[in-house]
């Protein structure tokens, strides 16, 4: 591991690192914020933010304003890339398809399967190496924005008992419903929708019943997205399942970060309730 950004924010510290992935075979980077309790050597829970489309691990430290709200409640907060990187690693000429489209999945078809392992890295390879290098407890939670809130969904669902909270921000819900997912999944699984449904929130909600975590999504009616994003099948789901859910539709609101800095202070409200 290298460490390639330092900056002071709010006590703590605002960093951004590099390592070898031997979960996706390339050099992956993440940011992790660090709150005065951390660099103090008190263990502080970890939050991971998993992004959107196109993103990197820039978007979410530099335009959220995370920072603040991650020393108020003296968390460590961990944002990955959004897939594997670099000159062998698959790639697509769509922006919603490959390199920054990983959909937090494990690939299972060629060409995407020798780096699109990014379930596994965000679940386990990541989560050991913070909790190996920094001064970070095991109590986790998770959450993420669009492709990322679908991430952090089913991530979740996924693993019960590894985090104690999970939320999001405008999430891909039913990616076996929508475009954008059914070309990813498509790609990275193979043709065959019984291979999905494990990586969508709404089909695992009916059969993974073991832990119930409370979802908060706050969705914006002004989203340009919506109709890939459709929130009520979640409601629906999450009714049928006896899921409890907070689905919150914010007015006037978009895709933007403007959208979700304006209700993250919240989010990390709700994370507090239980990993705290």
């Amino acid at each position: 591991m290298k460490r390639i950004e330092k900056h002071a924010s709010f006590g703590g510290q605002q960093e951004v690192w590099v390592h070898e992935s031997s979960t996706l075979g390339c050099e992956m980077r993440f940011g992790v914020y660090l709150p005065e309790a951390s660099l103090r050597g008190i263990p502080c829970p970890v939050l991971y933010w998993l992004s959107g489309l196109t993103c990197t691990e820039q978007n979410f430290i530099t335009k959220a304003g995370a920072q603040s709200h991650a020393a108020r409640h003296s968390f460590i907060v961990v944002s990955p890339d959004t897939s594997p990187r670099g000159e062998n690693v698959a790639n697509d000429a769509a922006y919603d398809l490959g390199q920054g489209a990983g959909f937090f999945v494990n690939a299972t078809q060629a060409p995407w399967a020798q780096h699109y392992r990014m379930q596994d890295y965000v679940a386990q390879e990541l989560p050991t190496l913070i909790e190996q290098h920094f001064t970070a407890s095991d109590a986790r939670g998770i959450f993420g924005h669009s492709m990322g809130g679908h991430g952090a969904l089913v991530t979740a669902l996924r693993h019960p008992g590894r985090y104690l909270s999970v939320s999001a921000f405008s999430p891909v819900v039913a990616p076996s419903q929508v475009p954008w997912g059914q070309k990813a999944l498509g790609a990275y699984l193979g043709a065959d929708p019984q291979a999905w449904r494990a990586w969508d929130a709404v089909e695992l909600l009916s059969i993974a019943r073991q832990e119930k975590l409370h979802f908060l999504v706050d969705q914006g009616d002004a989203d340009e997205f919506l109709s890939q994003l459709q929130p009520e099948l979640l409601q629906a789901a999450c009714k049928e399942a006896g899921h409890p859910l907070t689905l919150r539709m914010q007015p006037h609101h978009d895709h933007s970060y403007y959208f979700i800095a304006t209700f993250l202070g919240e989010h990390f409200d709700h994370h507090a309730m239980y990993v705290s």
